[in-house]
């Protein structure tokens, strides 16, 4: 359970995030999300999330691509919830074309988004976080943490940087309580992964039913797209005192993708 532990779950308003925040919820965690997306429907899963958690629950429109707007909000939270315990960095945004022709400023707010904005929110809470003694720093990255794909240059290249910032973290703080670890899932059927299908059809110039069977899920031996409901319990287990002795490993839930 984690009644009486405050968790920060960036990019939380839907997809991946958005499934942590409902099984924290369960748990009874206190919770800071964050996101974009039409007000009233956030207004929603707020009140559906704190109706679950039977805790505060509140909700922070920061732009995740701007390090000063990330420091404000992180001491928000610490002000308006208290001081973090668990740190989830799910927020993520994605964009498909050749590296010839991507845009510059498509790079540079995926790797901001992606990447910086979890060197931001880390470095603000794992001061406090060793003073306490215990803490959880969970990174959403990939499969595209270990591997790559073509046309998904700023994307795989943020997630490898992920991938690098956990075990760094981890040696950092293995010594105070806490631990740092990245899950790596495979391919979900996120509004994320949806948006992506026509703009992988178009560059690679075939319909969006061979992009989900010959490109999406060709790289998964089990054709079957990971489950949000999945990673969001992974997550949940890291949590737990019986995962206190995992740090700095890069979970993979990719149905077998990288074992190849």
């Amino acid at each position: 359970m984690l009644k009486n532990k405050v968790a920060l779950i960036t990019g939380s308003t839907s997809g991946i995030g958005l499934g942590i925040a409902r099984k924290f919820a369960s748990m009874g965690a206190t919770l800071a999300i964050n996101g974009f997306g039409d007000v009233d429907e956030i207004q929603g899963i707020v009140t559906e999330l704190s109706q679950t958690s039977n805790a505060p629950v509140k909700y922070y429109p920061t732009d995740m691509s701007d390090g000063d707007a990330i420091d404000a909000m992180m001491a928000t939270i610490a002000t308006e919830l208290g001081a973090i315990d668990i740190l989830v960095n799910s927020a993520g945004i994605q964009h498909v074309s050749p590296i010839e022709e991507f845009p510059t400023d498509k790079w540079n707010a995926i790797i901001a988004i992606n990447l910086t904005s979890s060197f931001h929110t880390t470095r603000a809470v794992v001061g406090a976080m060793k003073s306490r003694g215990w803490a959880r720093i969970i990174n959403i990255a990939s499969a595209h943490s270990l591997a790559a794909s073509p046309y998904k240059s700023a994307y795989v290249a943020a997630k490898h940087g992920i991938a690098g910032l956990t075990k760094t973290i981890a040696l950092e703080t293995a010594e105070h309580g806490i631990t740092v670890n990245a899950v790596s899932p495979g391919y979900v059927l996120t509004p994320l992964v949806s948006a992506q299908i026509p703009a992988t059809a178009q560059a690679r110039g075939i319909t969006e039913e061979e992009v989900v069977r010959d490109v999406l899920l060709a790289a998964q031996p089990t054709k079957e797209f990971i489950t949000i409901q999945d990673v969001a319990h992974t997550v949940a287990f890291l949590c737990e005192d019986a995962a206190k002795g995992i740090t700095g490993t890069n979970i993979s839930m990719d149905g077998g993708w990288t074992a190849k």
